[in-house]
């Protein structure tokens, strides 16, 4: 038993300690500057015809388009962040699934902003309408995030005492966040292999702009899904308290509110992006009243 949690102890403070995650954030910081070059110098020798491919894509007509990629491994890195953060607070692992989601919306911003078409029609073209939702969307999230974070270091102020049962659960929470680790990692190098075998297959053209965007965060929202139950499952050993239940039922669906927006597209998938945040937003305002009427 003693060598089981002293093997635990060592991957933990080897893939999720504060020294492991500075040199990830370097790390990916050189691949994300070192990928945004690549992808604007593909795009340069495309355009002077000094290498020639037959694929018709947007992000590789415009040089604005290269910023996607460097935000793709910043994406990453956020995916990281959330797993990191899992044990050591609820509340910013679940703000960092709304981190990412907007992170992924900003993403599409930039890709948008290489073929929007400024004319007098601007709110007659779909593109341009869609490019206006998700500049207004991304704005509204940003400051509903900043609500949320706030309202959950309220949460936080109130509950410094650690009980032997919150250690516990602290500890299931961290086993969970070490088998999230090679799980999404694995996932990421499963849907990078099947991608490039789709490229690999039909050469001439890349995959659709929507499967691209949507690409490996759709399968990752699907997995917190089944993460946020088994929390919630967990949390019930340690606590009976309604306000706490409803808060991680509410939690779950605010993530499923999100994985649904993969399933659409246009206006209908920014909306359910930003009701889920809301709806986050407004589980954590009313449970952190109930924590008020408890003290």
């Amino acid at each position: 038993m003693i060598k089981k949690n002293n093997l635990f102890r060592f991957i933990f403070e080897n893939i999720l300690a504060d020294k492991t995650r500075g040199k990830i954030e370097k790390l990916i910081l050189k691949v994300a500057l070192i990928s945004f070059f690549i992808h604007l110098a593909i795009i340069y020798f495309l355009k002077f015809n000094f290498i020639d491919f037959n694929l018709n894509s947007e992000l590789l007509k415009n040089p604005i388009s290269a910023i996607y990629t460097p935000f793709s491994f910043i994406l990453v890195y956020e995916v990281y962040l959330l797993i990191f953060y899992l044990p050591r607070s609820f509340t910013t692992y679940i703000t960092k699934q709304y981190e990412i989601i907007t992170l992924i919306i900003i993403r599409k911003i930039f890709k948008d902003l290489s073929s929007i078409e400024l004319s007098a029609n601007w709110f007659e073209i779909k593109d341009d309408l869609q490019f206006t939702y998700d500049l207004i969307a991304s704005l509204l999230l940003f400051y509903l995030i900043y609500l949320f974070q706030k309202k959950g270091k309220q949460k936080g102020i109130q509950n410094l005492s650690i009980t032997p049962e919150i250690e516990k659960f602290v500890k299931k929470k961290k086993l969970i966040a070490v088998v999230l680790v090679p799980l999404f990692f694995g996932m990421a190098i499963f849907t990078l292999v099947n991608w490039s075998a789709g490229i690999s297959m039909s050469f001439n053209q890349l995959p659709e702009f929507d499967s691209i965007n949507n690409l490996f965060f759709d399968q990752f929202f699907t997995v917190l899904i089944l993460v946020d139950v088994v929390l919630l499952l967990i949390s019930f050993f340690y606590t009976n308290q309604f306000h706490k239940i409803i808060r991680n039922s509410g939690f779950i669906i605010s993530t499923i509110l999100i994985r649904m927006s993969f399933g659409v597209s246009g206006l209908i998938s920014t909306i359910l992006i930003v009701v889920a945040v809301l709806f986050g937003l407004a589980i954590i305002t009313t449970h952190n009243k109930f924590e008020k009427n408890i003290l």
